[in-house]
């Protein structure tokens, strides 16, 4: 067996109704003054009160940040990071989707250390502690609340991730009804983003191992059985805490094992035109498996019967093409865009993206099969 070194969030509440055991939670880190770090859709649909709800039986003096926008950019987690230093915050809580999360590791980071953001972009160059950190995600796609990775928009067209062991929080608070209340377009957006994060850590050239596997086929079954009832009936609550295990269970695949070439070339999707980044992911999904099938074709059969009944008999070539074909159509169902071009891309811009993917390095060194730009050209071109 391969040599392999799994790392994880040390402890993981999963429960529905889970929120009431903040207290003890916050008890056990003993810290006095938190900083909240959410975004203003949170506190618009109410749920910023059920968390100061429980936090005012705390007994902490605790301050909301609650500014935090998608794929956050440099300003943002500078000027969170002031509110927290005014505050003294000796704690911090992200409470969100995966932008409030990864804020908020950012900001527990940089509170501690003194390092500068600028500094720590890339893989393990981050070196200081951080503060006590809670992370509760409010959508079950990214899984940020147990992976070592943050993810920044640093100008009007990129993004740079950090990614440092210090980044998994203390502890992570899957509570289901914190989701009940998400449209069914984020609830199939976040969806899908989880299952493409555990098929690209199944298929990760570089780290993939054991216990990633185990978690991703896990995440794969418990996702891909869930995301439809969950679409059909946003209430219910046995689904929902399905789906947030299912996505936390790929975020640990994926923290282990990292993706590759699907988000690779949907980072500058969202970066140019801003599309969610699940749905970036949907897009571009069947058409990299496509691509990747002449090395990761048995991986691919692997996992077929594992998301979809009647699989039909055949090579493994054949089995991983009908999974992309089922994957793709999976995404419609869900009510997700069909083509890039129905998400707003423009077909002169296809240059230009595939230019853009090639700047993940960090990412396609992971891809099953080498991935030029002519390659990611064309597979923006089969997308689109």
């Amino acid at each position: 067996m391969t040599a392999f070194t799994f790392n994880t969030t040390r402890s993981i509440i999963n429960e529905a109704g889970g929120l009431k055991r903040l207290a003890e939670v916050c008890a056990g880190l003993r810290f006095s003054k938190p900083l909240i770090v959410t975004d203003p859709g949170i506190v618009n649909v109410g749920l910023l009160d059920k968390l100061k709800e429980v936090m005012d039986t705390t007994g902490l003096d605790y301050m909301v940040y609650s500014e935090v926008v998608a794929d956050p950019p440099v300003e943002t987690i500078m000027e969170c990071l002031d509110a927290a230093k005014a505050h003294g915050a000796d704690g911090v809580i992200g409470f969100g989707g995966g932008s409030s999360m990864d804020a908020a590791k950012l900001v527990a980071l940089l509170l501690k250390s003194g390092e500068k953001l600028e500094d720590i972009y890339g893989v393990g160059l981050a070196k200081g502690e951080r503060l006590p950190l809670i992370l509760i995600p409010t959508t079950a796609g990214t899984g940020s609340e147990v992976t070592a990775v943050a993810i920044v928009t640093t100008g009007p067209n990129t993004k740079a991730g950090v990614v440092a062991n210090q980044l998994y929080p203390d502890v992570a608070l899957l509570d289901a009804e914190l989701t009940t209340g998400l449209p069914p377009i984020v609830t199939a957006a976040t969806g899908v983003d989880a299952m493409v994060h555990a098929i690209e850590a199944y298929t990760s050239l570089i780290q993939k191992n054991p216990y990633s596997d185990m978690l991703a086929m896990k995440a794969l079954e418990l996702l891909s059985k869930n995301l439809k009832p969950v679409i059909e009936d946003g209430k219910n609550l046995e689904a929902r805490q399905n789906m947030l295990f299912g996505a936390c269970l790929a975020g640990q695949a994926f923290a282990n094992a990292p993706v590759a070439a699907v988000h690779a070339l949907a980072y500058p999707l969202g970066a140019r035109y801003h599309i969610p980044h699940g749905t970036s992911n949907a897009l571009l999904l069947p058409h990299v498996l496509r691509f990747n099938s002449s090395a990761a074709a048995k991986m691919y059969a692997e996992l077929a019967p594992v998301c979809f009944d009647n699989v039909p008999s055949g090579s493994n070539e054949t089995t991983a093409a009908w999974f992309a074909d089922q994957l793709e159509q999976l995404s419609l169902d869900v009510g997700l865009p069909p083509r890039m071009r129905d998400a707003g891309v423009t077909a002169n811009d296809l240059d230009l993206l595939a230019e853009e993917a090639m700047g993940q390095t960090r990412l396609l060194k992971n891809n099953p099969r080498p991935v030029s730009q002519s390659d990611a050209r064309a597979i923006y071109e089969a997308a689109f």
